[in-house]
């Protein structure tokens, strides 16, 4: 029997990185999603994918220890997480969690708010938005943005908050910033995205060139139809569908961009970077050897994992005028 990997194992990545990439699943493997309005169909992947994170979540939630509460803000659930030992500074992590923005709940994806606030040491506000095709792309924003306006007026500093967002939380975190900005809201004092889908079309030349090495999806099975599920054709250019395209003279605030070299979304991280850099924004991108989407929590032991927490941390601290202490692992 063959074993070998379906993807290039490339030996100038940690050892930890190079097991977990020999485990991988072909992509080719995993059924094509549903078509946009097949909402039968979504809602079978849905709970398929809802208990198969929760389970992923559980030895994540077991070692970073923190107190969970359920809130509502601006009448949109969310998940207060505290790292264990918290003491309140004042200071706030607004966490987007990813899931091609048709997949999981805040509480399946429980497990990573744990480990940001371990990380950060900051309490963590995530958004349970609700999921594509049951809400679309200006939605999901507005229900971000609802919760920043909750917080504001419950006196929370824009100052004293930063955001978080993976994967399609990034690229709605990024989405949700420019609404703000756009309607005259403020801006936080910083967001880290890792593994931003800040453009969901697949027009990147890194959505080619390495269709065959990333190891997470494929769009013609998968990305394409959540993209569909996300935004008619004619809106996935719109800045509140796919940040991207927005209009960055008009401001945004420092960032930090993370993401692997496996990852067919390189494209939208080094487009993005390049579209805020261009405009004077403080912003840092931060790419990984080899790394696949999501690495800083799949494969959360390895070096690289560690390192990539490590500068995320520093970054949103700096921002948020925190003294910085001894970085968790």
């Amino acid at each position: 029997m063959d074993d070998k990997p379906f993807i290039n194992v490339p030996v100038t990545v940690s050892p930890e990185a190079q097991a977990f990439l020999r485990k991988m699943t072909d992509p080719a493997l995993v059924p094509a999603f549903p078509e946009a309005n097949d909402i039968a169909g979504w809602k079978k992947l849905q709970a398929w994918a809802e208990a198969d994170a929760r389970a992923k979540s559980a030895p994540l939630l077991a070692r970073f220890e923190s107190v969970v509460e359920e809130q509502v803000l601006g009448g949109v659930p969310v998940l207060q997480v505290c790292p264990k030992g918290w003491k309140d500074n004042g200071k706030l992590l607004v966490y987007t969690h990813g899931g091609a923005h048709t997949m999981y709940s805040a509480t399946a994806m429980l497990g990573r708010a744990a480990v940001a606030a371990h990380t950060t040491g900051l309490r963590v506000i995530s958004v349970d938005y609700t999921l594509a095709p049951h809400a679309r792309f200006d939605e999901m924003t507005d229900q971000v943005v609802s919760v920043f306006e909750a917080l504001r007026a419950k006196g929370q500093r824009l100052d004293d908050t930063a955001v978080f967002g993976d994967s399609s939380g990034g690229g709605l975190a990024a989405a949700a910033i420019l609404k703000m900005r756009d309607r005259g809201l403020g801006l936080p004092a910083a967001a880290a995205l890792a593994s931003g889908w800040f453009d969901v079309t697949p027009s990147g030349d890194t959505e080619v060139t390495l269709h065959d090495a990333d190891p997470n999806q494929l769009y013609e099975k998968h990305t394409k139809f959540a993209a569909a599920a996300f935004a008619d054709l004619a809106d996935q250019t719109n800045p509140y569908a796919s940040p991207v395209y927005g209009d960055f003279s008009k401001g945004f605030c420092p960032t930090l961009i993370q993401g692997g070299l496996k990852e067919t979304l390189l494209s939208g991280f080094v487009r993005f970077y390049q579209a805020l850099d261009a405009h004077g924004i403080p912003v840092k991108l931060d790419l990984y050897e080899g790394m696949i989407h999501n690495f800083q929590d799949r494969i959360p032991d390895c070096p690289e994992a560690i390192l990539a927490r490590k500068k995320m941390r520093a970054f949103l601290l700096h921002h948020l005028g925190c003294e910085e202490g001894k970085t968790p692992s």
